[in-house]
């Protein structure tokens, strides 16, 4: 109940800066939540361990630009985090520095930390394939939802391939990993073994562990790099699946009826 009162309170003091677009929700419910689009946190609720504090995440527009920002509110810590990946060339630097100087204006109590593209993740690949397909902007404000939907669609398919070629490289590595260092190690043992005489038995066998440890190096590079394209598929899956979310939520609020007071009277 604190989280959702501190909620509250967070999104009006955003309310002069810009719109509030689409609300992200992590183990915090929102009483009396507003006609904004509301979904699950998809990156956290696909983790399988605990220890990930309650949030509340944004997509704001700003006013005065129409720039787009995602802001993660972790009221438990007072902690706020612009996420400038999931945004990525939706917003101006000009834009980013106002939002700071925003939150340090309204939020005082609350650190600011920025998430930059990881080059390891692969963020901005990811932000590539998903903007080339359809965009942020478009999700959020677009009113023909239904050719936002076959973008969206586009985008998982891509995804979908992204995943089953991460899956080739990943078998191809397991597959040739294990023969390739048994021959590897008995090609090292009897092609050195011919060498002790002229450099000595000491240095021939540090030089079997340093080549094996050598290709043994080349193959878990080429493991990692499985693993890599493997989350970077699946965080082009949730990005589609959080833009249908976010269309069906907004479906939902268009055909919702409006209230007795909004009603024109007959």
């Amino acid at each position: 109940m604190a989280d959702s009162t501190e909620c509250r309170r967070i999104l009006g003091a955003l309310r002069p800066f810009g719109h509030v677009l689409s609300i992200k929700l992590y183990r915090i419910t929102l009483e009396d939540p507003p006609p904004t689009p509301l979904l699950p946190c998809l990156d956290h609720e696909a983790m399988l361990h605990g220890g990930i504090p309650p949030h509340m995440a944004v997509y704001l527009q700003e006013a005065a630009s129409g720039d787009l920002h995602e802001l993660v509110f972790i009221p438990a810590r007072r902690r706020v985090e612009i996420d400038t990946v999931s945004t990525w060339g939706e917003h101006s630097a000009e834009s980013h520095r106002r939002v700071l100087q925003m939150l340090a204006g309204t939020l005082r109590e609350y650190a600011v930390r920025v998430t930059g593209p990881s080059w390891w993740r692969g963020d901005r690949r990811v932000a590539a394939a998903c903007a080339a397909q359809v965009a942020l902007r478009d999700v959020l404000l677009a009113k023909d939802v239904g050719a936002i939907k076959v973008r969206i669609d586009r985008l998982q398919t891509v995804s979908s391939l992204m995943e089953k070629e991460s899956r080739v490289a990943s078998w191809g590595v397991r597959t040739i990993t294990g023969p390739l260092l048994a021959a590897a190690g008995a090609v090292t043992f009897y092609a050195l073994g011919g060498f002790n005489l002229h450099l000595g038995e000491t240095a021939v066998t540090a030089l079997r562990f340093a080549l094996l440890g050598l290709l043994g190096a080349v193959f878990l590079y080429y493991g990692l790099k499985a693993v890599q394209l493997t989350g970077m598929a699946n965080r082009v899956w949730k990005r589609s699946a959080e833009y249908n979310l976010i269309l069906q939520e907004r479906q939902r609020l268009r055909e919702r009826p409006a209230p007795e007071a909004d009603r024109p009277d007959i």
